[in-house]
C-alpha cells in the first residue's frame, strides 16, 4: 500500500510542488492550508505529516500538541519551519517532532527526510506496535530506540543508532556519505563527511562481530551486509 502524507502548509504554492514530487515517488497525498483544516480530516489515516509552524490561526506547534495529547495519535511529524532557532527546535521536539527542515529547502532534501521518518516508524498501525529490527542476536527497537546483542544492552548515541538503523533496513544498498548527512542530521547543522566515518568506526567498535557486517565500498560509502 502507499504510505499516506498529509501536507499542512499556508503557502499553496509549495503545497503543490510538495504535492508532485512526493505523488512522484510514489506517496498518496492529502493537502490541507491550515491545522484548522488539518483537524477536519481523518489523521489516524496518515503515516506521516509535514506540518509547517508557522500558519494563520493555529500554529503547527499548537496542531502537532493537540495530536499527540488530545487526540492521542503516535503520528510521525516532520516540522517544515523558517525559523531556525534553539527555543523553536525544543519546542517542537517537545511537542513530538520526528525530525525538521528549514525553508527555503531543497526537495531531493524533502524526499529523503520523509523516507527516513518513515523506515524509523513504520506505518501508521506499525507505531501502535514496539517495532524490532533482529539480525541473529542483534536486536534493534525502533520504539525505545535501543539495542542489544545476546541480550546485554549497547550505549549507542541518538546520531551512530540512525546510522545503524538506516543502514539494517536497507541491507545490501550503499548509502554515500553525503547520503547519510542528509539524513541523519539536522539541515541547520554545518558537519562534513569525516564525520560519518568516525560514527561509523565507533558503531563498528561498540557493536563487536556485527560491526564487521558494516562494509565500506570503495571509498564511496557503507552498507550492511551479514555475509
Amino acid at each position: 500500500m502507499k504510505k499516506r502524507i498529509l501536507i499542512v502548509d499556508d503557502e499553496e504554492d509549495l503545497c503543490e510542488i510538495l504535492q508532485f514530487n512526493l505523488e512522484s515517488e510514489g506517496y498518496q497525498i492529502n493537502v490541507a492550508y491550515s491545522a484548522e483544516e488539518a483537524l477536519e480530516q481523518d489523521l489516524k489515516l496518515f503515516d506521516l505529516l509535514l506540518l509547517d509552524v508557522m500558519m494563520g490561526g493555529m500554529s503547527g506547534f499548537k496542531l502537532a500538541n493537540m495530536i499527540k495529547n488530545e487526540l492521542k495519535l503516535n503520528l510521525p511529524i516532520i516540522f517544515l519551519t523558517a525559523k531556525n532557532t534553539e527555543n523553536d527546535t525544543l519546542t517542537g521536539f517537545n511537542v513530538g517532532a520526528d525530525d525538521f527542515i528549514s525553508k527555503p529547502f531543497s526537495i531531493k532534501e524533502v524526499i529523503a527526510r520523509v523516507k527516513a521518518v518513515l523506515n524509523r516508524t513504520g506505518s501508521s498501525q506499525e507505531t501502535q506496535l514496539s517495532k524490532l529490527l533482529q539480525v541473529d542476536e542483534m536486536v534493534l527497537n525502533l520504539k525505545k530506540k535501543s539495542i542489544k546483542i545476546e541480550g546485554k544492552k549497547l550505549d549507542l548515541t541518538k546520531k551512530e543508532f540512525e546510522i545503524l538503523v538506516l543502514l539494517v533496513e536497507n541491507e545490501g544498498r550503499v548509502f554515500g556519505r553525503d547520503e547519510i548527512l542528509q539524513i541523519v542530521w539536522a539541515s541547520d547543522v554545518i558537519v562534513v563527511d569525516r564525520t560519518v566515518d568516525v560514527n561509523i568506526a565507533r558503531i563498528r567498535n561498540k557493536l563487536g562481530v556485527y560491526g564487521k557486517m558494516i562494509k565500506s565500498r570503495s571509498g564511496y560509502g557503507y552498507c550492511f551486509e551479514k555475509s
